[in-house]
């Protein structure tokens, strides 16, 4: 089984959708087999690469009255998982670099928890993860050779697979993120309660 999983660094649904699909998954049968793919989905790929306001900020400019209470929710669901989601201190930025260092890591096994530590450096410290020197850190510590993480930040090594991953979403109806795409299927929210998700999994598309 082969699991794509559309999502950006700035997005916090993006995190509790990875906590719950983690979830979803252990203990699941052929578990070995299901491979795990993150496909980069810019949300704002005009962002600058200099932090400016806060998302929660910036959600307050979205939903004005409202967003006291939606970001109290998104903090709440957050919790639920685990996750301490800063918006206080998470600062939208570029995150092209970010996609591209996730495609170094997936050459060498470690997408998953490269993608992990760039939503817990921007949602709960509060990283600029656009900086480079913020990534070149975090691939350190996903354990991928530190040259070889310079080499990519400083040229454009993966760049077409980061705008491939974009083509790709549009071919598969993907609009929004996290957008989650079993074996090819139609893709479906990648924020679901656990118990949905593990249905999901099981589910035969045949049968």
């Amino acid at each position: 089984m082969k699991l794509e999983m559309y999502a950006d660094v700035l997005c916090p649904w993006c995190y509790i959708g990875k906590r719950r699909l983690t979830a979803a998954l252990a203990g699941q049968p052929g578990r070995d087999s299901i491979e795990i793919v993150w496909r980069g989905y810019e949300l704002a790929p005009d962002e600058s690469r200099t932090p400016g306001p806060t998302a929660a900020e910036a959600m307050t400019g979205w939903w004005g009255e409202q967003a006291p209470v939606r970001i109290a929710r998104i903090r709440s669901l957050g919790a639920a998982e685990g996750l301490e989601l800063n918006l206080h201190l998470a600062r939208p930025v570029n995150t092209f670099d970010a996609h591209r260092l996730v495609k170094l890591a997936a050459d060498h096994g470690r997408a998953d928890h490269m993608m992990e530590l760039l939503l817990h450096a921007y949602h709960t410290a509060g990283d600029n993860v656009a900086d480079l020197r913020v990534l070149q850190r975090l691939g350190g510590e996903a354990g991928l050779d530190t040259g070889d993480v310079r080499a990519v930040l400083d040229g454009d090594d993966y760049a077409g697979d980061v705008h491939a991953d974009r083509r790709r979403a549009a071919q598969h109806g993907v609009t929004s993120v996290p957008s989650l795409v079993i074996d090819g299927r139609p893709p479906v929210p990648g924020v679901q309660p656990v118990a949905d998700l593990r249905v999901l999994l099981r589910n035969d598309p045949t049968g």
